[in-house]
Parts: structure tokens; C-alpha cells; sequence
């Protein structure tokens, strides 16, 4: 049975990713830094749909993982088939207000890391006989959003990626597929340090993880380029192709900014 190795995969919609892999049949590589929530997902996983899971703790964030990272998941198997980048978070506030170490750290996990690794695993899937990479990114990725523009900008990144490569692998067995979600029912909020109030504003709007997950990986499973999942995520992403960039920024702001003390 082929192997699926996931990155952020404790919680959220990372853990959500692993569970609707391993529901598929795909044994599972996991990763992130916590591990005693990795043990926690890799037993229930393993034990609910019978596959093998395996973990590995590690600060993904840290210069120097993806190579760690790759060679412990060359070292578990032959058969890998799909890669999930889906480890990173985001920082809420004013750029020049956020430490730079801190907006750094972020760029390394959103942008580097996938990247590093996709890099060095693309030969291994390369040699399946049909073998997936899903980026995560964010409805974020297709407009600038003050507040959150770093975030924002990693995002946008990670989804240019995701085409370009595609389009490079077109004749090959990896397909590409970067799935952008919107808001989403997981502690990104509390880790960007966002305000209650506007948690609350997000809460109204916000998708379960296991929802993203099953959207990410259907489309994935078809080869699609891009998903977003949710109508009204669909409809305020595609939007931002025929209204001017000015107001979609100024609507951003209105909802991100009045909420900083």
C-alpha cells in the first residue's frame, strides 16, 4: 500500500488531512512538533482503518528540517505517494509593529519548507506509478490583506508554486493541487494572535476541518489544479480577479484593522 506523509499533522485540518488519507487506504508519515498529539492521531488512525502511521517530532520551522524530514521518510519506505504540505500559521498586526524574527520563522514554515521538501521527495514520487502533492494555502493567497500581509504574500507564493510546478510535471505521474480554504474551525487564530472580536467575525464564517479536508482530497484524488472549498469562499476568491485591487484591500482592512487595539 502506498504512503501519504503529512506535515502540521496533530491538529486541525492537518490531522483532518491524515484521517480522510488514511479512511482512502494510504499509510501515513506524520509530522509536526508536538509528540504526544502525533502518537494520539497515529494510533486512533492506525487502529480505526487498520494502516500503518508513523511520526516523527520535529519543529518544522527550523532550518534544516525538510532535510531531516526527507531522509527519515526515505528511510520509512519506497512507496510514497502522495506529499501533504500543510504545516505553517499566520501572524496578525502591522508589519512594521510584529517582530521580524517572529515574521521570519513564518516565512520559513509557509514558503521554505515546502518548497526544501517538495524538492527533495520529488524523485521518490516521481518513481510511482501515480503519486499527488497538495500545498495549503489560503483564500488569503489571491489578494493582499493588511494585517496579515505576510501571511497573505506566503500564501500567494505557495499557490504560484503550486501552478508552475503542475504545469513542469504535466507529463510526469506527480499531479499538483494547492487548496486555498477559508476561514476554518482550528487555533490559526489563536496562534496569528487575533483579537476575539474578529474571531468572532470569523467564527460566523468558518468550515469544520474535516469539510476542507474531504474537499482537498477529492480534488486532489482528480487532479485538479486548485480548490476552494465553501461557495462563499469560491465567490470572494474569484471575485478578486474583476474588482480593482484598491477596494478588495480597503474591504480587507475595514475588517481586519478596526479590530487591533
Amino acid at each position: 500500500m502506498p504512503f501519504a506523509l503529512i506535515t502540521g499533522a496533530s491538529r486541525g485540518i492537518g490531522r483532518a488531512l491524515a484521517a480522510e488519507l488514511a479512511g482512502r487506504g494510504y499509510h501515513l508519515l506524520l509530522t509536526a512538533r508536538s509528540a504526544d498529539q502525533l502518537t494520539q492521531v497515529a494510533t486512533e488512525l492506525s487502529q480505526r482503518h487498520g494502516v500503518q502511521a508513523h511520526t516523527l517530532a520535529l519543529d518544522l520551522a527550523e532550518p534544516g528540517a525538510a532535510t531531516t524530514l526527507a531522509a527519515w521518510a526515505q528511510a520509512q519506505t519506497t512507496e510514497l505517494a502522495v506529499l501533504v504540505n500543510n504545516a505553517g500559521y499566520g501572524l496578525w498586526g502591522r508589519f512594521e509593529d510584529l517582530p521580524l524574527a517572529a515574521q521570519q520563522n513564518m516565512l520559513q514554515l509557509n514558503m521554505l519548507l515546502p518548497v526544501e521538501l517538495t524538492h527533495q521527495l520529488l524523485p521518490l514520487l516521481k518513481a510511482q506509478p501515480k503519486a499527488y502533492i497538495l500545498n495549503i494555502a489560503s483564500t488569503a493567497a489571491y489578494q493582499a490583506v493588511p494585517t496579515l500581509t505576510l501571511y497573505a504574500a506566503s500564501k500567494a507564493f505557495l499557490l504560484t508554486f503550486s501552478r508552475g510546478l503542475r504545469y513542469e510535471l504535466r507529463d510526469s505521474p506527480v499531479s499538483v493541487t494547492c487548496l486555498s480554504p477559508g476561514a476554518t474551525t482550528t487555533d490559526f487564530a489563536d496562534r496569528a494572535g487575533m483579537s476575539a472580536g474578529l474571531q468572532e467575525v470569523a467564527a460566523k464564517l468558518s468550515m469544520t476541518p474535516e469539510q476542507v479536508a474531504q474537499a482537498g482530497i477529492v480534488a486532489m484524488l482528480a487532479g485538479e489544479a486548485e480548490v476552494i472549498p465553501g461557495a462563499l469562499n469560491k465567490v470572494s476568491a474569484r471575485l478578486t480577479g474583476f474588482v480593482p485591487k484598491s477596494i478588495t484591500e480597503k474591504i480587507a482592512a475595514n475588517i481586519y484593522e478596526k479590530h487591533l487595539k
